[in-house]
């Protein structure tokens, strides 16, 4: 985690900081003439982008002339503009405060999103929606008529339908009661529908799941076309908690030193074809939904965790990439199609790893030599160039009413290794053979793509890994494989390797679906794509369709390029809005389990060093929380931007980035998400 930068608008500078806005006077507010610009904009080139709303209410656009100086545009000059809008502005011609070019919104030309989540205040004849989302920089008005029956204190979902500047606030009608505030169940629902995010489904996409439940026997007309893998050994591996099944592994001894490895894929696209409802739904939520203590799936859970799922010992139609390999990993032979498998056995990580450290026999002589040729993938993958960006990730136990009672880091082992590198080579070689038939073709495929990183962040990098006593060489062409990698074995295992780990991730560029295939950079394969998880990724589901479609021949459609773009840019960006709902789980369950430990000491490592506090990481559960400098009180600690640190005037007592430091918890806020630390003498 880097460097907080020296900036007011950072929303995590202090608690308290979103202005009051109470409208419980809002019957007979006043016009406001904050809609009227004090001074005109300066004649000059309008500029178009998405704005970025802070939680002061303060605006943000790029400036495609000078990129290290956003336009910034004051509260009073946005105009009703929110957060993620696209917006034009006009430049003011003078400089805010902090020397940014200051501009003003005068066009709004596409909204972003007006449903809000929010708790409900009394406010005169009406309520005020005090909303989740800090960026909407006003209270909504919701009247009597347009409560829903809610009270003072719900939690729900609100459309805003109404915004008259003059009038100074949004006007909106509730679309449903989620449930009380602070209410684990409301709580967990309304961190999905602030995030736009899907949770019941339409009517008409129940009742197709409900009649292909019906009909799901496999025909003999469906068998005749399927490579049938029912007589070889065939197992799931997945989390002990796992709903949906929708991988498998086979293996088959050929003689010789070769072996048949397939990797079976639940074949979703048998079902959901394209322009049914269940196709349309699944399209709209593009990726299954993980929360800290739910799922909320992609498809109706009578296809995700029954028709679909590869359960034990039941028949289930897959769509597998079978490969013939040697014990030194090299591929020999490969096949793509249409199968049907019977699971053998549902291994969780746990038990599979059992096997694999001699505590159990159960297909003991499979996945002995699974992860014997796994572990030649991976070693094969870092010798190209893959980096390992594997970070620690955090479980929760959670007692009947859903409170947090235990946190704990997941730990990854051979067994996971073991299903992540077949996967990795299904996806890899999916890719490899769709990218020369469609370069034959001129057809679409969808690609899973990482670029480089930028150079910008590659800045902030190097200047956080010199902090912490390391060096990292930087070209032209910007940081080499090879640099990233011998720094990583550098830090294994020491208290900052979480750190420069996360800083790392967050200095490359984000990967994404597209129809133009430029490499994957952290895997360091020239080709790859998703096709492994069609229960739970919509971009899967096309990756089915179009092999398929090559495989048996079909047609390419004309324009067709531009369609699949279109899903690629959709999956993209509703994947975001997926793990921005999974990470706002965890951290509001965080904070709820350490309100219940308010008092007690900790041992933490610094994460962030600002100039109104430090950011500190608790090493078992991963909550963070700040310790403000004010509350330091055995010296006046100033910030030391270039050390990453912050130092004693008197005792020249030194608080650095990465540092172990005991602290106490002093506070937690569930309604802003937000830990308040002491450090502990």
């Amino acid at each position: 985690m880097k460097n907080r930068p020296k900036n007011e608008n950072n929303p995590r500078e202090k608690s308290g900081s979103r202005p009051s806005k109470r409208i419980a006077h809002i019957q007979g507010h006043k016009a406001s003439d904050a809609h009227k610009s004090a001074e005109k904009p300066a004649r000059g080139k309008a500029v178009i982008g998405q704005l970025s709303v802070n939680s002061k209410g303060v605006g943000f656009v790029e400036n495609p002339e000078d990129k290290s100086a956003d336009f910034e545009i004051l509260p009073e000059s946005l105009h009703t503009a929110l957060h993620k809008d696209e917006v034009e502005i006009l430049p003011l011609g003078r400089q805010s405060r902090f020397n940014r070019p200051l501009a003003e919104v005068v066009r709004i030309i596409k909204r972003s999103k007006m449903r809000y989540v929010g708790v409900l205040e009394s406010a005169g004849k009406g309520f005020a929606l005090v909303p989740d989302d800090k960026r909407l920089y006003k209270d909504v008005f919701v009247s009597d008529d347009a409560s829903q029956g809610a009270k003072a204190g719900d939690k729900v979902y609100v459309e805003i339908y109404e915004w008259d500047e003059k009038k100074g606030y949004p006007v909106g009608r509730v679309l449903e009661v989620i449930g009380r505030h602070g209410e684990h169940n409301a709580e967990m629902r309304a961190i999905v529908l602030e995030r736009g995010l899907a949770y019941d489904y339409p009517v008409d996409v129940v009742r197709e799941a409900e009649a292909i439940e019906k009909n799901k026997a496999i025909s003999a007309e469906e068998r005749a076309k399927r490579r049938d893998f029912s007589d070889v050994p065939t197992f799931t591996i997945d989390p002990i908690d796992a709903k949906d099944f929708d991988d498998a592994i086979s293996f088959k001894e050929l003689g010789g030193g070769r072996y048949e490895i397939g990797v079976h894929i639940a074949d979703v696209s048998h079902y959901v074809r394209e322009g049914t409802a269940l196709d349309r739904e699944a399209r709209e939520r593009g990726f299954s939904v993980y929360l800290v203590d739910r799922t909320i799936p992609m498809l109706p859970e009578v296809l995700s965790n029954d028709v679909c799922s590869l359960n034990p010992h039941e028949e289930k139609l897959t769509f597998s990439s079978v490969f013939v390999m040697n014990d030194r990993g090299d591929i020999l032979d490969r096949w793509f199609g249409k199968t049907i498998i019977k699971s053998w056995k549902r291994f969780t990580y746990e038990g599979a790893q059992e096997v694999l450290e001699g505590k159990s026999q159960e297909y003991k002589k499979e996945l002995l030599k699974l992860n014997e040729i796994a572990k030649k993938l991976r070693a094969k993958k870092e010798e190209e160039g893959a980096i390992d960006f594997e970070t620690d990730e955090v479980k929760f136990e959670l007692d009947s009413t859903g409170k947090p009672i235990r946190v704990f880091k997941k730990t990854r082992k051979d067994a996971h290794k073991l299903v992540e590198e077949y996967m990795l080579l299904s996806n890899r070689e999916v890719a490899h053979y769709m990218w020369r038939a469609s370069e034959k073709k001129q057809g679409a495929f969808l690609y899973r793509i990482h670029d480089a990183p930028v150079m910008e962040k590659i800045d902030n990098l190097t200047v956080l890994v010199k902090a912490l006593g390391y060096h990292l060489p930087v070209s032209k062409k910007g940081i080499a494989v090879k640099d990233l990698k011998h720094l990583f074995r550098q830090i294994e295992g020491k208290t900052e390797e979480a750190l420069i780990k996360t800083a790392a991730i967050r200095s490359m560029a984000k990967a994404v679906y597209s129809t133009l295939n430029i490499g994957h950079y952290g895997l360091a394969f020239e080709y790859y794509t998703h096709f492994t998880s069609p229960i739970r990724r919509y971009a899967d589901l096309i990756v089915h369709r179009l092999l398929y479609r090559e495989l048996s021949g079909g047609k390419i459609a004309a324009g067709e390029m531009s369609k699949y773009q279109k899903i690629a840019d959709d999956n993209s960006e509703k994947e975001v809005r997926a793990a921005e709902a999974e990470r706002a789980s965890i951290k509001y369950k965080q904070v709820e389990y350490m309100s219940d430990r308010v008092g007690q000491v900790f041992e933490g490592t610094i994460t962030g060093v600002t100039e109104w506090g430090i950011y500190i990481e608790d090493k078992e559960t991963k909550c963070e929380g700040m310790a403000k400098l004010r509350d330091m009180t055995d010296d006046r600690y100033v910030f030391n931007e270039k050390a990453y640190a912050v130092i004693g005037e008197k005792t020249g007592k030194r608080y650095s980035l990465g540092d172990s430091v005991r602290f106490k918890v002093i506070g937690a806020d569930l309604e802003k998400r937000t830990l308040d630390y002491a450090v502990a003498r």
